[in-house]
């Protein structure tokens, strides 16, 4: 892989985005989307894996799956119809990594972005690289970045129903409120409400808490909302 503008260091917080190759979406329909999630989970692990061998021969719910050792921690994450956002850091919960000489955010990323295009390619009929390139990365220096970047990711989606909010302001906020509670494809939910299993790809103990509790978490979305040049 070629060298980065930015290296991927061990115990450093990550901004990991990617999108669909020459802009075209990547999710097609609520399957799709489901499939790359489980892929966030599943393909988190050192162990080799297969959605075929590990989950449909062995007839089990891909939630269910034994990971053991994880490789990276998620601490958010979004799905749009043709990108993703991830925040990320790498797991250090034992010396298990030390024996991998890859390094393990780029590991992480290969193994979900091969199994999502092998099953993506299959499903339509389709040739090629389904990314724009490797991944993008920006390094997280500080708390004030993290904090604008746990927004960020969680807004995301009301460019869905207000494509031009950034620019000129939300319109209704009450509205956006109500649809990210209802967009299912990112890790909104699991903040304003752990009960669903898709609150199993994250692992929080390895970020430092921005927020105290769901009101302040709610407030910092609510700021970011009304703000007018949040930065793309």
């Amino acid at each position: 892989m070629s060298n980065r503008k930015t290296p991927l260091v061990d115990n450093e917080y990550y901004h990991i985005y990617n999108r669909g190759n020459s802009k075209q979406k990547i999710f097609l329909d609520k399957d799709d989307y489901d499939y790359f999630i489980k892929c966030l989970y599943c393909c988190n692990t050192y162990k080799k894996f297969t959605f075929r061998e590990d989950i449909i021969k062995q007839g089990i719910y891909a939630f269910d799956y034994d990971r053991e050792e994880t490789i990276v921690s998620i601490g958010a994450w979004v799905l749009m119809p043709n990108h993703f956002h991830l925040y990320i850091i790498t797991s250090h919960k034992s010396d298990l990594w030390r024996k991998v000489e890859k390094n393990r955010i780029s590991e992480f990323m290969r193994k979900v972005s091969t199994a999502y295009a092998k099953y993506f390619n299959a499903k339509y009929n389709r040739t090629g690289g389904l990314f724009e390139g490797k991944f993008k990365s920006v390094h997280i220096k500080n708390d004030n970045q993290a904090k604008y970047l746990f927004s960020y990711i969680h807004l995301n989606p009301i460019k869905l129903i207000d494509s031009k909010w950034k620019e000129e302001g939300i319109k209704n906020i009450k509205r956006s409120l109500e649809f990210l509670s209802k967009y299912k494809w990112s890790s909104y939910l699991d903040y304003i409400d752990n009960n669903r299993v898709n609150y199993k790809i994250l692992d929080l103990n390895n970020f430092p808490k921005y927020f105290f509790d769901m009101k302040d978490f709610n407030k910092e979305i609510i700021t970011w909302l009304k703000h007018k040049d949040i930065k793309n």
